[in-house]
């Protein structure tokens, strides 16, 4: 008896040891069968806080997921790896003749060539306050230097000239730079160059078979001041848009989610080598610009007589004129507390003077939207307070009098961890602003590549072709 026991014990664990490897097997098979092979990657995101999955060696399917936010991404089959596995977002840029870029800069080339020769000089951009919103002119440059740089570490984005390999299509309309140097009359005109050239970009855009392949959806158009892009904005809403805000753009038009916040370019001078602590600093709040404005902008007026006879406090009129950059660095980086207060529109520049400068920011603009705040939390570095509160008597001033060394010591360093991701440059570097930016539009890209595959379920076969691509179609609200 004890014999046949054991016996039946060894062919029980027998036949169990061949089901598990059968088992084994056939699971092997099942995933071989469906190609998806999985490994990690740290870092896709800044801050190392994104763990990435990724399926296939194609990277098809691949899903970026954000500790922060729990939210994932959805990469293509055709995107691009570089160096350390990372996705590079492949861009379709358009051969726009050089008025609409360069030219406004005043390049004129050899007359045959599009492009400047960026190995031999690189076209300046204008300084002052046009610098602000000079976001299309670092995008522009970076895509034209993909095409020779041999590293592609740190790279977010390529140009291709394949438009149905493109993720997305780069317009390269210098729209801030067309409004500030174009849209006044000149003598004997009766239309202003800027408008003249948002006409002529309508005409071509809408007659583009990229274009009309997505009505715009996957198409990218730069209109950072937001006075840019007037009369076309109504007519290429489809686009994704980068702006600084969406303050003059209703939301049918323009909105968080399926336009990217860009920053804009910081016109004081970068602190480098801060050494300072909290008592060094000896201004506590700081505020130098324009006070008298209109719209949500009037909060600026009330604050100033609220605070202009505070010993700590440096409350005053400024402009670039007269050395006023450089007055206004050193008042930033004497300062423990920097205000950005609503103007005409919800943002302004002074936050990333604020945040180059190392000057915790005090952010009074109850409509304001950041950039890369799906991975970025602006609580780590800047005191935000509402409108109302701010007008309170005393409130302000006694909220940051109450905040201790300690936590204004961690917003500082914090604020000199993330000041790269705001710097544009040429050439460009890992994670700073361009490609923060070229980042941040990689994760629109699912979303819009969604909207175009739902708008084609039910493809307008019965009318006839021209009238189906007629034009853009009109606006509706998202979500």
């Amino acid at each position: 008896m004890s014999k046949m026991g054991l016996l039946s014990y060894k062919s029980l664990f027998c036949w169990f040891l061949m089901t598990s490897v059968l088992f084994m097997f056939s699971w092997f098979l099942v995933l071989r069968s469906t190609g998806r092979s999985y490994y990690v990657d740290f870092g896709i995101l800044p801050n190392s806080k994104v763990l990435g999955i990724w399926e296939n060696e194609n990277l098809e399917g691949a899903h970026l997921i954000s500790s922060s936010t729990g939210e994932g991404v959805i990469w293509n089959k055709n995107s691009i790896k570089c160096g350390s596995d990372r996705p590079i977002l492949k861009v379709f840029m358009y051969d726009l003749p050089p008025e609409f870029h360069f030219g406004l800069l005043g390049w004129k080339g050899d007359g045959k060539s599009i492009w400047p020769d960026l190995r031999t000089k690189v076209p300046e951009y204008p300084g002052g306050l046009n610098l602000q919103h000079s976001i299309e002119y670092w995008l522009t440059l970076d895509l034209l230097n993909s095409e020779f740089s041999e590293n592609l570490k740190g790279r977010s984005a390529k140009r291709i000239y394949n438009s149905s390999e493109a993720d997305v299509v780069f317009v390269p309309f210098f729209a801030s730079l067309s409004y500030n140097r174009g849209s006044k009359l000149k003598s004997g005109e009766k239309r202003s160059t800027n408008a003249i050239l948002q006409e002529k970009l309508v005409k071509f855009l809408i007659a583009q078979e990229e274009w009309k392949r997505s009505a715009g959806k996957d198409h990218i158009i730069v209109a950072h001041h937001p006075n840019s892009l007037l009369d076309a904005r109504m007519k290429l809403w489809p686009a994704m848009f980068i702006l600084s805000d969406f303050g003059r753009y209703p939301p049918n038009i323009a909105n968080v989610e399926k336009d990217v916040i860009a920053p804009y370019r910081h016109v004081t001078r970068s602190y480098v080598d801060d050494t300072s602590d909290f008592d060094s600093r000896p201004i506590l709040l700081y505020f130098q610009g324009s006070i008298y404005r209109k719209d949500g902008g009037t909060v600026r007026q009330e604050l100033y007589y609220m605070l202009k006879n505070e010993t700590d406090v440096h409350f005053s009129f400024g402009t670039v004129q007269k050395g006023g950059i450089s007055q206004a660095s050193e008042g930033m980086h004497s300062s423990k507390f920097c205000l950005n207060i609503a103007g005409d529109t919800p943002s302004s520049n002074r936050l990333f003077d604020a945040i180059a400068s190392h000057c915790v920011p005090v952010i009074i603009s109850d409509e304001i939207e950041l950039p890369y705040e799906d991975i970025l939390d602006y609580a780590e570095f800047c005191i935000f307070v509402r409108t109302s509160d701010a007008l309170k008597e005393k409130f302000l001033l006694n909220l940051i009098r109450n905040i201790r060394k300690e936590k204004w010591t961690r917003m500082w360093k914090r604020l000199k961890e993330i000041e790269h991701f705001y710097e544009f440059q040429y050439p460009s570097q890992e994670n700073d602003a361009v490609q923060m930016i070229w980042q941040a539009i990689s994760r629109k890209v699912p979303a819009a590549r969604r909207k175009t595959h739902r708008d084609r379920r039910f493809y307008r076969m019965s009318l006839p072709r021209e009238r189906a691509l007629r034009s853009v179609p009109l606006p509706r609200n998202f979500g």
